[in-house]
């Protein structure tokens, strides 16, 4: 028997676990018992969960079971408790107490715990299996990933409480006076609010820094039942507080839009009712109109917090606006701050979307809006409990299903034909297949140099296994020097008459190399693709087609995998290492990525053309790749271009390849290459200052730039929203670069 409880969290009144338990065979039933200190048998609530990561580590393959558990039971401070686990005749027995609960908490504990992890028995069996399947090197990329990950669990209640507004920053803000005082209005469905949780949310209402607000209150609970007692002292005590019995329960909309109808600011602010703001929450707010004087829509943002309110937990730090992300997932949720006007404009929430209203709302709001800006701060604490999605997701099935709706009307209003929307890694995650119109020719353009078995293993593998057929091959010969490949050109292109074979004679620059493959190209579409590749999604091609067909993308790229079926490539972000980088780098295909990143499409400022599909005409309107960048950032170079041109750049998930990388060009391991590669860096940044010095708009500048995963920045190292550091060889370049642009410029003058 293996088990692990990933997450303890104490409720009000109960502890609640997470985890998961397998046995020798994955048919193995475990049973559970939860008993008190005495040892006494106690009532408990278990609910079993899918945990696919665990069965494809430990089985190689996702089984169509339940892997992992919810228990909850009743908790009383001071107190021992022990949750006792039996499996094939195994039994663990794992004590639970206040200060146990703590000390595992601590990122001390769980780096120990890692350790222990990568030293016990088990770990190695599990690496000597993984070295005879996939050898060595394999190995030794997988025990380095394991291992830099011991720092990725920065205690976030420590962080927040490193980051979060000072006492003299409050006071600050408090003082403060804007030229501008936007009235807001936040808008509260009440209904049978616990008077605990009411009090924290108005207390922290009361207690913002930025004064020009009131607060919309609607209470649908059953004459009011004990909601009204508490309310009305607040607005005895505060005139801004306003409070309206409806004497029925509308559901979540229709009480949401009594409360609208109540307000009189300039700007309504969706809020829950037993969820808290941080006391600048809209003090940040005002700013930004302040400075964006034409945003009617702004969101920030946001935090978990338990149900004693004592512990936040599980940050989700956002991208700016990114609306293929949104219709994968609701990412924006809270906080939520629309014009007065603008909602006025798209209506209200609409009850046939009820359970996700909001992700309805927000897609009407931000279709119209005419400046979206989010706050890349944490504004909003979520309360987590056993009912809410944000902690059970299977507990409110039908929201998702709602969801899924919403996002198919969002397409139908923006004229984008989509067939369907499917639940996705999880719930709450949604993938789109969207229709291809015409069956265009797609041209794939794939330089070559010898490598004659990649090359063909690449190839004939979309043409026998690939789903969609109106392709053609552009094979770039680039400088082979075995015979047995010129003979290879010969008889694949016999074979397969869509394969043609055009020279490159000239010394190795990929751009160039692909500007010549492209003007051989007869597709509409062109998808560039590295010769070490393989696909493994047999609809990949459709999958890219599917967004890049559409009139705003100009770029679409795929999700690509080493052969250990770690990620090679799942978007790229503008300032990791210092210039860009991939994310998610040597990350399972099978583990959660952070907010299930990894397994959304989404809108990155860049993704790699060791698989990327683009429109000809767009090609052609950016010029193609640059030509001054021989080997490195060509492809980043080339979706920046786009990008300039108002187009977006799609993460596509579902479009899943093997990458075999570096099998067509060696490293840069001599001096001279080194210096080649630190050239381009150069160039590169001197070309995209900006969004080096100020960050990628579709990263968070809370998120470190050192790492792949999404984790939080080590404040030890690096402030928030300060770029990397580029190495001082790379700087006297960019210095030396701008010296001789003086100079040519003056001597023209």
């Amino acid at each position: 028997m293996k088990q692990n409880v990933d997450v303890v969290r104490i409720r009000e009144n109960s502890i609640q676990l997470n985890g998961w338990v397998i046995g020798k065979t994955p048919e193995s039933v475990p049973e559970f018992q939860v008993t008190d200190g005495k040892g006494k048998p106690m009532e408990f609530r278990y609910v079993a969960t899918r945990r696919d990561d665990v069965s494809q580590i430990y089985y190689g393959k996702t089984y169509d079971k339940d892997f992992g558990f919810d228990i909850q039971f009743p908790y009383e401070r001071g107190k021992d408790y022990y949750l006792v686990i039996c499996c094939d005749g195994r039994k663990v027995k794992i004590k639970y107490n206040e200060e146990l609960i703590g000390k595992r908490a601590s990122v001390a504990h769980k780096r120990m715990q890692k350790i222990k992890d990568l030293m016990n028995m088990e770990t190695v069996h599990v690496a000597w299996d993984f070295f005879k399947e996939n050898g060595l090197k394999a190995l030794i990329v997988k025990s380095t990933h394991k291992i830099q990950g011991l720092d990725n669990d920065y205690d976030y209640a420590e962080w927040y409480s490193l980051t979060k507004p000072s006492d003299e920053e409050l006071k600050r803000q408090r003082e403060e006076v804007f030229a501008w005082t936007p009235k807001f209005s936040i808008v509260i469905p009440l209904y049978k609010t616990p008077e605990r949780y009411l009090k924290e949310m108005l207390d922290s209402i009361l207690g913002q820094t930025y004064g020009n607000w009131e607060l919309c209150l609607v209470d649908g609970s059953p004459e009011g039942e004990d909601v009204s007692r508490i309310v009305k002292k607040y607005t005895g005590k505060d005139s801004r507080v306003k409070y309206k019995i409806l004497g029925y329960n509308g559901g979540i909309s229709v009480n949401t839009n009594a409360a609208i109808e109540m307000a009189e600011g300039e700007f309504i602010v969706l809020a829950d009712h037993d969820d808290a703001m941080t006391p600048d929450a809209l003090y940040e707010c005002a700013k930004v109109l302040n400075e964006h004087p034409y945003c009617d829509v702004i969101y920030s943002d946001e935090d978990k917090m338990d149900m004693d309110g004592g512990a936040l937990f599980d940050p989700h730090f956002k991208p700016d606006f990114n609306p293929d992300l949104l219709t994968s997932v609701n990412y924006i949720c809270h906080q939520f701050i629309v014009k007065r006007e603008l909602v006025e404009q798209v209506g209200g929430l609409r009850k046939e979307f009820d359970g996700a209203q909001d992700y309805d709302f927000i897609f009407r709001c931000t279709e119209k809006a005419n400046e979206i800006v989010h706050i890349p701060k944490v504004l909003y604490h979520w309360r987590c409990h056993q009912d809410s999605t944000a902690s059970n997701p299977q507990s409110k099935l039908y929201a998702f299903e709602a969801g899924s709706r919403a996002i198919m009307e969002h397409y139908h209003r923006m004229g984008i034909e989509a067939e369907k929307v499917e639940k996705g890694v999880d719930y709450g995650i949604y993938h789109t297949t969207f229709k291809i119109k015409d069956d265009p020719l797609v041209s794939v353009i794939i330089p070559n140099k010898d490598h004659r078995q990649d090359l063909d293993l690449c190839i004939r593998s979309m043409i026998t296994r690939g789903t969609y057929k109106n392709l053609e091959f552009v094979v770039i010969e680039n400088n082979s020097t075995d015979p047995e490949t010129f003979a290879y050109y010969e008889a694949i292109q016999k074979e397969f008459p869509q394969v043609r074979v055009v020279t490159w004679t000239r010394e190795f620059n990929y751009s160039a190399i692909n500007n010549f493959g492209v003007q051989a190209a007869k597709g509409q579409y062109l998808l560039f693709l590295n010769n070490d590749t393989e696909l493994i999604a047999e609809n990949f091609v459709e999958e890219m087609l599917g967004f890049c067909q559409r009139e705003d993308v100009g770029a679409v790229g795929a999700r690509l995998l080493y052969q250990d079926d770690t990620i090679q490539h799942a978007g790229v972000v503008i300032g990791f290492g210092g210039v860009a980088g991939h994310t998610f780098i040597g990350l399972h295909k099978a583990e959660n990525s952070y907010f299930h990143r990894a397994m959304c499409a989404q809108d990155y400022s860049a993704v790699t053309a060791a698989c990327m599909m683009s429109k000809k005409s767009v090609f052609d309107a950016v010029g193609g790749f640059s030509e001054d960048l021989a080997v490195a950032f060509n492809d980043i170079d080339y979706c920046m271009k786009v990008r300039s041109l108002g187009k977006l750049v799609v993460y596509a998930p579902y479009a899943l390849l093997y990458h075999y990388e570096s099998k067509s060009r060696g490293l840069e391991d001599t001096p001279e290459k080194v210096a080649r590669f630190n050239r381009e860096v150069a160039k590169f940044a001197k070309k995209w200052p900006e969004i080096l010095k100020n960050g990628d708009p579709y990263y968070n500048p809370n998120l470190t730039l050192r790492k792949s995963n999404f984790a939080l920045r080590d404040l030890k190292k690096e402030g928030i929203g300060q770029p990397y550091e580029l190495d001082p060889a790379i700087k006297e370049l960019m210095k030396e670069a701008s010296e001789q642009e003086t100079t040519s410029e003056a001597q023209k003058g």
